[in-house]
């Protein structure tokens, strides 16, 4: 399974991204979708990439979130390195296993 958080606003976004976004159940910041791991999904995900974390999702943070697939999350405690540089400089893009860290923060 893969987690996406999404942690950037729409502001002067393009609309196929809003729309990729919506499909993808990310409609608002700090908003956690739990995704299966499938061609399209990462597809998806990769166009969208520059607005997002995500990562595979461990058992335990799945288990700590309930049965839910998309989940409202907290800023996260101690605030995020960066929301405009990729992973590992900032918080945007594939974060592997790091995104359990992330969401653990949020939560």
């Amino acid at each position: 399974m893969l987690a996406a958080v999404r942690l950037r606003g729409s502001i002067k976004m393009r609309k196929e991204i809003e729309d990729t976004l919506n499909m993808l159940s990310l409609k608002r910041v700090n908003t956690l979708a739990i995704l299966p791991d499938n061609r399209e999904t990462v597809g998806m995900i990769k166009k969208v990439e520059s607005f997002v974390a995500w990562g595979t999702v461990s058992d335990e943070v799945l288990g700590k979130i309930g049965n839910k697939k998309v989940v409202r999350l907290k800023s996260p405690r101690g605030g995020l390195k960066s929301i405009k540089l990729q992973y590992p400089k900032g918080n945007i893009g594939y974060n592997g296993d790091a995104i359990n860290d992330l969401i653990r923060k949020m939560i």
